[in-house]
Formats: C-alpha cells, sequence, structure tokens
C-alpha cells in the first residue's frame, strides 16, 4: 500500500509536467480508479481511437500495461494501469518535438508530395511528418532535425504504420532503433521484415489515368472470381516468370 502511495505521489508530480490534455484524462483516470478501459475512453471521454490515448502517456515517458477486461456488454477489451515506474523515461516530459513549417516544406519538395508508404500524391495538408523509429522507441533525435530521420506519410498509411508498430515486439519490449530500421514502416524501399515478420508488401495508389488501369483489374479479377490482391499478385508473377 506504501508502494502504490508513493508511486501515485510520484506520478502526480511528473502530471505537473505534462500540458498535452488527452495524456493527462489518462493519467489523472487512472490515479482515481487505478485503471482506465477503452471503453471509458471512448463513451466518457469521447475519443474514438483508445489506444491513441494510450499511446500519448507512453510518449511522455510514463509505462503503461495492457490487461483485457469486460466492458458493459460482457466483451473482452483492453484496458491500461501504470507499469514499472523505476522505467519512467523522464527525458520525454515534455513530450514529442513539433516539427517547424520549413521543415516539412522541405520534406513534402524533397519527396515530390508524395506519401514515403503508398507514393501517392497529397497536398502537404494531408501528409504528416512521422519518424522512422517510432518516436516511443528512440524518441527524437538529440542533433539538428535531419530529414532522413523523418518520412512524410498519409493519414491512411500513418494510421496503418501506428497499428502495426503499436503490436511489435520490439515496440513493446526490445526497443532497438536498429530492428525499427530494417522495417517496412520505416524503409518502405529497403526492408527484412514488417513488424518483425518475413513479409513483404506493396501499397499502391492508382489517380487520374491509372484509374482506368485499377478498374480494368477490378473487372477482371471479379469474372476470375479472386480477390483483387489475389488477381494482382497472379498477374505480376506472371509478368516476372515471362
Amino acid at each position: 500500500m506504501a508502494k502504490s502511495s508513493k508511486q501515485n505521489k510520484e506520478i502526480k508530480r511528473l502530471l505537473q509536467q505534462i500540458s498535452n490534455k488527452r495524456a493527462r484524462i489518462v493519467i489523472e483516470h487512472i490515479l482515481a480508479h487505478g485503471h482506465v478501459t477503452t471503453e471509458e475512453l471512448e463513451k466518457k471521454y469521447g475519443y474514438n481511437h483508445p489506444p491513441r490515448a494510450a499511446r500519448d502517456v507512453r510518449e511522455f515517458g510514463i509505462p503503461l500495461e495492457t490487461f483485457r477486461v469486460k466492458d458493459s456488454t460482457g466483451r473482452t477489451i483492453a484496458a491500461y494501469r501504470f507499469g514499472d515506474m523505476t522505467q519512467v523515461r523522464k527525458g520525454r516530459l515534455q513530450g514529442r518535438q513539433t516539427f517547424p513549417k520549413n521543415f516539412k516544406d522541405a520534406l513534402y519538395e524533397k519527396e515530390n508530395g508524395k506519401c514515403a508508404v503508398c507514393s501517392g500524391r497529397f497536398e502537404a495538408r494531408y501528409l504528416q511528418v512521422g519518424h522512422r523509429v517510432p518516436y516511443e522507441v528512440a524518441g527524437d533525435p538529440q542533433e539538428e532535425l535531419n530529414p532522413e530521420h523523418f518520412m512524410l506519410v498519409c493519414g491512411s498509411c500513418n494510421r496503418a504504420k501506428s497499428w502495426s508498430c503499436e503490436h511489435c515486439e520490439n515496440w513493446l519490449d526490445e526497443k532497438s532503433p536498429n530492428v525499427c530500421l530494417k522495417c517496412y514502416w520505416a524503409n518502405p524501399e529497403n526492408y527484412v521484415h514488417i513488424a518483425l515478420r518475413e513479409i513483404r508488401r506493396a501499397d499502391i495508389v492508382w489517380e487520374k489515368e491509372e484509374i482506368q488501369v485499377y478498374e480494368k483489374l477490378k473487372q477482371q479479377a471479379q469474372q476470375n472470381q479472386a480477390p483483387l490482391p489475389e488477381f494482382v499478385k497472379k498477374a505480376v508473377k506472371k509478368f516476372v516468370d515471362e
């Protein structure tokens, strides 16, 4: 009991240094109730993506444990409580850095307005600056902003990357930047794994006149009663083998 009281006192002290509203709500709820569920984060606080709220806390260097509970309907869901507070990374209490507009503009020009993952072209406002190595693993680089450490990703690919990273054993346990650098989500054009799985992936976007090609592929896939991704892989294999 004394240990728990001491831990809560330490967390309250750390909380004073955190301004992020979403992270503060998670921390304050756990302090008051011992844990917070994804149902509570969604229904009580209005967060449609509860894992993102938990990730906010972790990005401030405060460890959280994920465990399973039953929601109000009896369905199994995730819940969060404080982890080993000796693992607090105090250097992160100010949160991740924000990026100057001129830095994003330079990245946008360097990448020709393309998402680093799907290569789709977007207006700058629809692309987000992301760390190649997740912030949760390596934090922010200590030296001056280097474009090589970051990538521009569209909203859809950023959500997919977040989900994949958050379920990766390296993200959860080892936190090795070198492992991340060999991952698809860090280097889509030169990688050996995707979240430690030995698989390969190609995200493709058809736009403008290319849409006609997509529609033909879709029509042929339907005629062959095959899912489109499977049909595309067979077509590529046939082309490569010729």
